[in-house]
Order: structure tokens, then C-alpha cells, then sequence
């Protein structure tokens, strides 16, 4: 996979996605659409509930809104809005959580895999940042697979306090491109 910046970094391009930072206004868009005021440039079924939950706690976390926070995942061809993915800024001892979601329509285009892989080697360039984790559901194997595929390694699974059973994995400077 192929990625590059934009020169003010507002824009991560990968083959066939544009990862953008969100705007101020497109959080409130998220929040407020409904039928016919929805951008013609988001899929159908943008946003999904994972989005709403996001642009409903930017406005509390500012730093989320910047080069190191969350971002629109958006096709290349076309145009449209069909997921976001984010890092929770600001690193806590030099790990940086992500998540993302893709919606249904575009689910099994490994759009989540290619959003992940060019997130993560960005978050890494980040000063202070040696590691990058996400947390998924075990009942959530495509979650699973996304990680793996975008080289992140399986190093925690709580499963006897956590009902949900929360596998955790991560990837560091050191494995990066491995």
C-alpha cells in the first residue's frame, strides 16, 4: 500500500482512500442530519452509530480535530464519506489508542485495512509515539482480521472481567513494516 500527505497533513492518500480531518462543521453535520439535509457527498449509510458517538465528544476533545486526531475516510473514486478513523490524542507514555469503522455498504473492500495500515505508520512519526493500540470484541472477528492484516500483533486478551471479551493488539516503531 502506497500512502502520502498533503503538505499541511490535513489529508493522508492512500491507493484508494483520502483520510481527512474532520471539521468543526462536518462533526455538527454528523450530529444534526437527517433526511434530506445530508451532504450529497457521504454514502447512504454514513454515519453509522460509531460516528455519531465520535463527532458528539470532538467538541470536548479539541485535539481530536487536528493532524492527530480523527479523520473522514473518504473514496477516492467518488468521493464519499464512508467511515471515519481516528487516534485518541494525546498519548499516554508513548501509546496512542485508534479506532475506525467502515459503513455496511463498503464493508469487505479492505477500505478498514488500508485506513489502518496509513493511520498507523502516520500516528508513528508522531514525536513521543513508540505504539499504537486498538482494542476489538472478540465477537468481532472482522475487526480481528483488520488489525492483523494492517500488522498489528494480538498482546492482551481480558476476557474473565470483561463479559465482552476485549482482545487488545498493537504495533510499534520496531515492527513497522515488517
Amino acid at each position: 500500500m502506497h500512502s502520502s500527505l498533503s503538505k499541511d497533513l490535513t489529508e493522508l492518500t492512500t491507493d484508494r482512500l483520502v483520510l481527512r480531518i474532520w471539521t468543526a462543521a462536518e462533526a455538527l453535520a454528523v450530529l444534526e442530519c437527517e433526511g434530506s439535509a445530508r451532504p450529497a457527498d457521504w454514502a447512504g449509510d454514513f454515519p453509522s452509530e460509531g460516528d455519531r458517538v465520535i463527532a458528539s465528544i470532538l467538541g470536548d476533545n479539541p485535539a481530536w480535530l487536528g493532524v492527530y486526531g480523527h479523520r473522514l475516510i473518504v473514496e477516492r473514486d467518488g468521493g464519499l464519506v464512508v467511515g471515519s478513523i481516528g487516534l485518541f490524542w494525546p498519548p499516554a507514555d508513548g501509546v496512542l489508542e485508534l479506532g475506525y469503522g467502515v459503513v455496511a455498504s463498503r464493508r469487505g473492500r479492505g477500505y478498514a485495512t488500508e485506513a489502518t495500515e496509513a493511520l498507523a505508520a502516520f500516528a508513528l512519526t508522531a514525536p513521543g509515539v513508540h505504539t499504537v493500540t486498538a482494542g476489538v470484541e472478540l465477537s468481532n472477528p472482522a475487526s480481528v482480521r483488520v488489525l492483523e492484516k494492517a500488522g498489528f500483533e494480538r498482546y492482551d486478551t481480558t476476557t474473565a472481567e470483561d463479559a465482552e471479551g476485549v482482545v487488545r493488539f498493537g504495533i510499534t516503531r520496531h515492527e513497522l513494516g515488517k
